[in-house]
Protein backbone atom coordinates (compact mmCIF):
# COMPACT_ATOMS: atom_id res chain seq x y z
CA UNK A 1 0.00 0.00 0.00
CA UNK A 2 1.29 3.50 -0.81
CA UNK A 3 2.54 5.74 2.00
CA UNK A 4 -0.12 8.46 2.32
CA UNK A 5 2.06 10.75 4.45
CA UNK A 6 4.51 11.46 1.64
CA UNK A 7 3.28 13.13 -1.54
CA UNK A 8 3.61 11.07 -4.71
CA UNK A 9 6.50 11.91 -6.94
CA UNK A 10 5.93 13.15 -10.46
CA UNK A 11 7.22 9.79 -11.69
CA UNK A 12 4.64 7.88 -9.64
CA UNK A 13 1.84 10.10 -10.95
CA UNK A 14 3.00 9.61 -14.54
CA UNK A 15 3.17 5.83 -14.03
CA UNK A 16 -0.40 5.79 -12.72
CA UNK A 17 -1.54 7.91 -15.67
CA UNK A 18 0.17 5.46 -18.02
CA UNK A 19 -1.58 2.49 -16.38
CA UNK A 20 -4.90 4.29 -16.55
CA UNK A 21 -4.44 4.96 -20.26
CA UNK A 22 -3.49 1.34 -20.98
CA UNK A 23 -6.43 0.03 -18.98
CA UNK A 24 -8.69 2.40 -20.89
CA UNK A 25 -7.45 0.98 -24.19
CA UNK A 26 -8.01 -2.57 -22.93
CA UNK A 27 -11.53 -1.61 -21.82
CA UNK A 28 -12.28 -0.32 -25.34
CA UNK A 29 -11.18 -3.68 -26.77
CA UNK A 30 -13.45 -5.56 -24.35
CA UNK A 31 -16.38 -3.29 -25.21
CA UNK A 32 -15.77 -4.02 -28.91
CA UNK A 33 -15.72 -7.75 -28.16
CA UNK A 34 -19.02 -7.45 -26.33
CA UNK A 35 -20.54 -5.64 -29.31
CA UNK A 36 -19.28 -8.30 -31.72
CA UNK A 37 -20.67 -11.08 -29.55
CA UNK A 38 -24.02 -9.33 -29.28
CA UNK A 39 -24.16 -8.81 -33.05
CA UNK A 40 -23.34 -12.49 -33.59
CA UNK A 41 -26.02 -13.50 -31.13
CA UNK A 42 -28.63 -11.33 -32.85
CA UNK A 43 -27.64 -12.71 -36.27
CA UNK A 44 -28.00 -16.26 -34.98
CA UNK A 45 -31.47 -15.48 -33.55
CA UNK A 46 -32.47 -13.97 -36.91
CA UNK A 47 -31.14 -17.02 -38.76
CA UNK A 48 -33.13 -19.38 -36.52
CA UNK A 49 -36.26 -17.32 -37.13
CA UNK A 50 -35.64 -17.42 -40.88
CA UNK A 51 -35.04 -21.17 -40.84
CA UNK A 52 -38.38 -21.68 -39.09
CA UNK A 53 -40.14 -19.32 -41.50
CA UNK A 54 -38.72 -21.18 -44.51
CA UNK A 55 -40.33 -24.41 -43.37
CA UNK A 56 -43.69 -22.76 -42.82
CA UNK A 57 -43.73 -20.74 -46.07
CA UNK A 58 -46.30 -22.32 -48.38
CA UNK A 59 -44.77 -21.01 -51.59
CA UNK A 60 -41.13 -21.25 -50.41
CA UNK A 61 -40.53 -17.55 -51.10
CA UNK A 62 -38.43 -15.64 -48.59
CA UNK A 63 -36.65 -12.30 -48.48
CA UNK A 64 -32.94 -12.76 -49.11
CA UNK A 65 -30.64 -9.98 -47.97
CA UNK A 66 -27.96 -9.32 -50.57
CA UNK A 67 -26.11 -6.59 -48.67
CA UNK A 68 -26.21 -2.83 -48.45
CA UNK A 69 -29.73 -2.97 -47.04
CA UNK A 70 -31.09 -4.53 -50.24
CA UNK A 71 -33.18 -7.70 -50.36
CA UNK A 72 -34.73 -9.84 -53.07
CA UNK A 73 -37.57 -12.32 -53.01
CA UNK A 74 -36.13 -15.77 -53.54
CA UNK A 75 -37.71 -19.17 -53.81
CA UNK A 76 -35.98 -21.71 -51.60
CA UNK A 77 -35.99 -24.98 -53.48
CA UNK A 78 -34.81 -27.16 -50.59
CA UNK A 79 -35.74 -25.48 -47.29
CA UNK A 80 -34.64 -28.52 -45.31
CA UNK A 81 -31.07 -28.52 -46.69
CA UNK A 82 -29.05 -25.77 -45.04
CA UNK A 83 -25.42 -24.91 -45.75
CA UNK A 84 -23.91 -24.01 -42.41
CA UNK A 85 -20.53 -22.49 -41.66
CA UNK A 86 -19.07 -24.29 -38.65
CA UNK A 87 -15.85 -22.29 -38.49
CA UNK A 88 -12.40 -22.23 -40.09
CA UNK A 89 -14.07 -21.69 -43.48
CA UNK A 90 -15.70 -25.15 -43.24
CA UNK A 91 -19.26 -25.40 -44.55
CA UNK A 92 -21.44 -28.44 -44.01
CA UNK A 93 -24.92 -29.37 -45.13
CA UNK A 94 -27.40 -29.92 -42.30
CA UNK A 95 -31.12 -30.34 -42.01
CA UNK A 96 -33.10 -27.24 -41.13
CA UNK A 97 -33.72 -28.55 -37.60
CA UNK A 98 -30.05 -29.50 -37.06
CA UNK A 99 -28.90 -26.10 -38.32
CA UNK A 100 -31.26 -24.35 -35.90
CA UNK A 101 -29.97 -26.51 -33.02
CA UNK A 102 -26.37 -25.72 -33.98
CA UNK A 103 -27.20 -22.00 -33.96
CA UNK A 104 -28.89 -22.30 -30.56
CA UNK A 105 -25.74 -23.94 -29.17
CA UNK A 106 -23.64 -21.17 -30.71
CA UNK A 107 -25.88 -18.59 -28.99
CA UNK A 108 -25.29 -20.32 -25.63
CA UNK A 109 -21.52 -20.21 -26.25
CA UNK A 110 -21.67 -16.53 -27.19
CA UNK A 111 -23.70 -15.73 -24.07
CA UNK A 112 -21.09 -17.49 -21.90
CA UNK A 113 -18.33 -15.54 -23.66
CA UNK A 114 -20.27 -12.31 -23.15
CA UNK A 115 -20.54 -13.04 -19.44
CA UNK A 116 -16.78 -13.70 -19.17
CA UNK A 117 -15.87 -10.56 -21.10
CA UNK A 118 -18.31 -8.46 -19.07
CA UNK A 119 -16.83 -9.77 -15.80
CA UNK A 120 -13.32 -9.01 -17.03
CA UNK A 121 -14.43 -5.54 -18.09
CA UNK A 122 -15.98 -4.94 -14.65
CA UNK A 123 -12.73 -5.95 -12.94
CA UNK A 124 -10.76 -3.68 -15.27
CA UNK A 125 -13.09 -0.75 -14.58
CA UNK A 126 -12.74 -1.37 -10.86
CA UNK A 127 -8.96 -1.22 -11.21
CA UNK A 128 -9.30 1.96 -13.24
CA UNK A 129 -11.42 3.50 -10.47
CA UNK A 130 -8.77 2.59 -7.90
CA UNK A 131 -6.06 4.18 -10.04
CA UNK A 132 -8.23 7.29 -10.45
CA UNK A 133 -8.63 7.54 -6.67
CA UNK A 134 -4.88 7.18 -6.18
CA UNK A 135 -4.21 9.80 -8.84
CA UNK A 136 -6.64 12.26 -7.27
CA UNK A 137 -5.12 11.65 -3.85
CA UNK A 138 -1.63 12.08 -5.29
CA UNK A 139 -2.56 15.35 -6.98
CA UNK A 140 -4.16 16.65 -3.79
CA UNK A 141 -1.07 15.69 -1.78
CA UNK A 142 1.18 17.39 -4.31
CA UNK A 143 -0.89 20.57 -4.21
CA UNK A 144 -1.02 20.51 -0.41
CA UNK A 145 2.74 19.96 -0.18
CA UNK A 146 3.31 22.87 -2.55
CA UNK A 147 1.14 25.15 -0.46
CA UNK A 148 2.93 24.09 2.74
CA UNK A 149 6.25 25.12 1.21
CA UNK A 150 5.03 28.65 0.46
Amino acid sequence: MADTTQPMTQSELMTLQHYLKEYGQQAEIFVSQLEMLENGRMEAFAAIETLQAMLSADDGIVLLQIGGGASVRAKVLEPDKILLSIGAEVVVERSNKDAAEFLKERIIEMEASQKNVAETLDRLRSQMNEINKRLESGYQQTVAAGQDQE
